[in-house]
């Protein structure tokens, strides 16, 4: 994916999103993400998911998707008062880029 490390901010807080409001496992997070454009390979996103579960951002358990072991992801406390704070700084960063932008 080109500019993949100035994005991967933006990957981290859509996981983090997701992780907030349902469950989710990395292959479900893996097609919600192509939705939105971003190619990721599982070799790059379940490094960023134990990452952010090492970080204290993301909790895990395992369970199970079609007879299949996997692990299941949700936002910690600290993930969602850190979304919170992120959604602050996109909104007021947002703005400026529009303000901003050429005609």
């Amino acid at each position: 994916m080109e500019h993949q490390k100035l994005l991967s901010g933006f990957i981290r807080l859509h996981v983090l999103h997701h992780a907030a409001k349902e469950p989710l496992y990395g292959g479900w997070m893996t097609e919600e993400l192509r939705r939105h454009g971003y190619r990721i390979s599982p070799g790059t996103l379940y490094p960023m998911l134990h990452a952010l579960e090492r970080e204290g951002y993301l909790s895990s358990r395992r369970g199970r998707e079609n007879r299949r072991a996997i692990r299941i992801y949700r936002a910690t406390a600290k993930g969602k008062k850190a979304l919170g704070i992120a959604r602050d700084r996109i909104k007021e960063l947002f703005h400026e880029l529009i303000e901003e932008a050429p005609p």
